[in-house]
């Protein structure tokens, strides 16, 4: 037999059952509301201690309490405080550090890293432009190592000024690694770092994956190594503005450190290390403790 009086009147609950549930809406800027007492509808503008802004199309703004007693597409509402944003994750570089928030260029220190050419150096920046910006390093490129010695005593590197060098194709009996091993023996050494990558040019620090290729072309003796690239790839290379495009279009697949060969990843970030330590050079070029950078016993 049916109860047409329900249940017991005083269990919990009982004055609920039968009415409507509201939807709880999140008071978020820009969501469109009407007050359900008197018809006045705008969007929110903001929330601020317990109170919901809204403004009509016509530019005017009122003030109501959060909680029901509105509408939001025709359906009765309860507006809630809007949600708190979710934390965001740290942002990465491109060299795959964190990024230092709001990060304003420092000074330029006297350090520097000298870097064979114009790739060399823009491929530098591209991947570790704001790491060297909030380190205040300036990159700067030689036009060939063979002109390193004369940039090293036009310009002497010292406690206080140290020079990391990128050097390519740098491997056991190179005309590169000759270079290198006399400017390390010289009095420049201690406060010099030489380091370099395996390859003949900058070019094949781009993997082959970034490039969309399985392999860079060999190119045989006798010819210019861009220029044979470009052929292979079948780019034009009729000049160095030709040259320059290719350039362009190898360094636009470049969009992280996962880009590049680890031959070259650990060089360069070794260089950063070593232009932006603090403490004492010995004679040997090591940096040992913290403190005042001295000259070394002549």
């Amino acid at each position: 037999m049916d109860d047409r009086y329900g249940g017991d009147v005083l269990s919990a609950g009982w004055r609920e059952r039968g009415r409507p549930v509201m939807t709880r809406v999140a008071a978020e800027r820009d969501l469109v509301v009407e007050v359900a007492d008197d018809g006045f509808c705008g969007a929110v503008t903001g929330v601020t201690g317990g109170l919901v802004e809204l403004e009509d199309r016509l530019g005017r703004r009122r003030v109501f309490p959060l909680g029901p007693g509105f509408l939001v597409d025709g359906a009765d509402v309860i507006l809630d405080p809007p949600r708190p944003a979710a934390a965001s994750a740290p942002r990465r570089t491109a060299s795959g550090s964190f990024a230092v928030a709001d990060a304003r260029a420092r000074t330029a220190r006297a350090s520097r890293i000298l870097v064979e050419g114009r790739h060399d150096a823009e491929l530098v920046e591209k991947v570790w432009g704001d790491d060297l910006r909030v380190e205040g390093v300036v990159v700067e490129y030689l036009e060939g190592v063979d002109h390193l010695a004369d940039v090293l005593d036009a310009d002497p590197p010292g406690p206080q000024r140290r020079y990391g060098v990128l050097v390519d194709h740098l491997v056991p009996g190179s005309k590169e690694s000759r270079l290198s091993t006399a400017i390390e023996a010289s009095r420049h050494g201690p406060f010099v770092r030489i380091v370099g990558h395996p390859f003949i040019d900058v070019w094949q620090c781009v993997t082959p994956r970034a490039m969309g290729i399985s392999a860079w072309p060999e190119v045989p003796r006798g010819i210019e190594f861009k220029v044979g690239v470009c052929r292979a790839l079948g780019w034009p290379a009729r000049d160095q503005a030709d040259i320059a495009r290719a350039w362009q279009r190898i360094l636009g697949r470049v969009s992280s450190y996962r880009d590049l060969e680890p031959a070259l990843l650990g060089r360069v970030e070794e260089l950063i290390d070593f232009v932006t330590e603090t403490g004492t050079v010995t004679e040997t070029g090591t940096v040992t403790g913290t403190g005042t950078v001295t000259e070394p016993a002549p």
